[in-house]
């Protein structure tokens, strides 16, 4: 039987008993919480209980809402929560920080098991666990926005039909909301519900814009804003660009197609180098170590400076490659 490392032993023990200890945390504060509101009914009614409760509810959504207040004045937390919007992502921007700590102390750890305690693969585990609800979120968003451009042009084409008909442009925006799959028919609700709380439509549209940073979507609501201020005919403006907008997605799909092998070239020769390092690494420390922790001292430098020169040509390369596919319609 081959022996078990007991670093990787530890690590993975010590990770699973934080993990039960908290757990254990919050199961005991919701028993004792239990527990207290189980005496307090025997000398109060439901009532006074349900009274109670709503005031606990309060308190915390004040103290949570004073803190949310004093973070909101600040540039990177409106990034956080413009992102998640975009993305559509059901967190608040505390959560969101909370669950990017817990990756990257998870990753962190997770590296430091595999690698047998390596720094270098610790150090890997972190950076990966810090950036990767990130690069989830900007997934998120590029598939979202993807989504939301192919479904554009038959939402202008329902607009167009509801403006032909008699609807208003509040009427027709409804009717998107109720006949569109998401998201667009989510985008637009939310649209309808601020304009019947008392915002005005350009703001509304506006909003929409901020949450859907799309070009054919600006484009759309610039004619919209014109046609409420000069007048015309709406509804052969949105089918131009409803035309208009179809001519570019079928173009964008067929340049996607072409350039498909060129981006999985440039993926693929990106992560290829660091997988296959990271693998022979792990099977044979000593020889990949010593780039890192060499026999001579004196060629550490050295090693250092070979690893950052294939990290700065491998992000080249990919960059490169990714404007080459990258073709503006």
């Amino acid at each position: 039987m081959a022996n078990i490392n007991p670093v990787l032993i530890l690590s993975v023990g010590g990770s699973l008993a934080l993990v039960l200890l908290l757990v254990g945390v919050v199961l005991t504060y919701r028993s004792s919480r239990s527990l207290v509101d189980e005496r307090l009914e025997k000398y109060l009614g439901e009532e006074d209980l349900a009274r109670l409760e709503e005031e606990r509810k309060a308190e915390r959504r004040q103290r949570e809402g004073a803190l949310d207040r004093q973070l909101a004045r600040t540039s990177w937390w409106e990034g956080i929560s413009r992102d998640l919007a975009r993305a559509d992502l059901r967190l608040k921007p505390m959560e969101y920080i909370w669950v990017r700590v817990g990756l990257t102390i998870g990753g962190a750890v997770l590296g430091y098991a595999i690698g047998g305690g390596s720094l270098l693969f610790t150090l890997t585990g972190l950076v990966l666990g810090f950036y990767g609800l990130g690069i989830f979120v900007k997934m998120r968003q590029r598939q979202r926005l993807n989504r939301f451009n192919s479904q554009l042009p038959d939402m202008l084409n329902l607009m167009v039909n509801g403006l032909r008909a008699g609807y208003s442009t509040l009427q027709a925006l409804e009717a998107v909301s109720r006949e569109m799959p998401p998201p667009i028919s989510t985008e637009f609700q939310r649209v309808v519900r601020e304009v019947q709380i008392g915002i005005p439509l350009e703001q509304a549209l506006d909003n929409l814009l901020r949450r859907i940073p799309s070009d054919d979507l600006d484009l759309v609501i610039t004619a919209i804003n014109i046609q409420r201020e000069v007048g015309g005919n709406l509804a052969d403006i949105l089918e131009t660009i409803s035309a208009t907008i179809r001519d570019r997605v079928r173009l964008k799909g067929e340049i996607r197609v072409l350039t498909s092998q060129v981006r999985f070239s440039g993926t693929a020769l990106a992560v290829m180098p660091i997988l296959l390092f990271f693998i022979i690494y792990r099977m044979n420390p000593h020889y990949m170590g010593q780039l890192i922790h060499p026999d001579n001292p004196a060629a550490k430098p050295l090693g250092y400076c070979i690893i950052g020169t294939g990290l700065i040509l491998i992000v080249i390369g990919y960059v490169v490659m990714n404007k080459i596919s990258d073709i503006e319609v």
